[in-house]
Formats: C-alpha cells, structure tokens, sequence
C-alpha cells in the first residue's frame, strides 16, 4: 500500500513540475526592450519599454533628462508643463527631438528619444517660464 502511494505522490509531482514548466516556458520575457540605442530615436518612451527602467539624470527646474539603462536612451520631460512650453532633448551625435508646444497647463510632457549609448545628451525646454537646460549626460 505504502509503495501504491508512494508512485501516486511521484506521479502527481512530476505532473505538477511538467504543468509549472509549460507555464514558466509561455510567459513572456519581461527583461526584453522594444528597442536599443539608435534604433530607440524618434520614439515615444511611453510606447516602449523604456520607461520602465528610466531615472532622472540631469534637472534644471522642472526639466529633466530621462535615460533608460536598459535601452540606452534618452529624453526630455518637463513634469510640470505650462500653456506654451516646449521641451527637447538632444545629443553629441546630432539627433534632436522635441514635443511640440504644450497647450494647456497641468500636466507632464515629454520628448522622443534619442540614442545614448557611449554618447552624451541634453534636454531643452522653453515657454512662458523661460530657456532651462540639463547638464549632458
């Protein structure tokens, strides 16, 4: 009897490791980026993953250069837009993207990317407020 049970536990087990492992191999890649460097320019952060692992590396006022580690990008974002602000970003290389002139006031807006690997870049922002500019990074 003991020897019945037993072979049932095993049986079950292995059933229950073979069903996880069918689970764990469908789930999707959490790490993966949507994009990398170069071909991160002119996108939306927002419409990729890139937002997901970004931190503020640069600030004057309310402006701030965004650089996601994983996609090795950067953007501007202003997290207090004002009526007639516009905020940038660009880099060494020469790529430039900005949002174009806000509408109306409360909210946040942000530049698309540009690529920042073994490059350095700078967000822009003008408007009712004034010229600011980030330090490179």
């Amino acid at each position: 009897m003991r020897s019945l049970t037993r072979k049932a536990a095993t049986v079950g087990a292995t059933l229950a490791l073979a069903m996880s492992g069918a689970v764990l191999a469908a789930a999707p890649a959490s790490a993966a980026t949507s994009c990398y460097a170069s071909s991160c320019t002119g996108l939306d952060p927002a419409t990729t993953t890139c937002a997901n692992d970004a931190v503020t590396v640069s600030t004057d006022g309310n402006l701030e250069l965004r650089y996601s580690p994983s996609c090795r990008a950067a953007w501007a974002r202003d997290k207090y837009a004002v009526a007639g602000e516009s905020v940038s970003v660009r880099n060494h290389q020469g790529d430039s993207w900005d949002y174009s002139t806000f509408t109306y006031s409360g909210g946040s807006i942000w530049s698309a990317m540009v690529n920042d690997k073994d490059i350095q870049s700078q967000a822009h922002s003008s408007g009712t407020n004034g010229s600011h500019q980030t330090g490179w990074y």
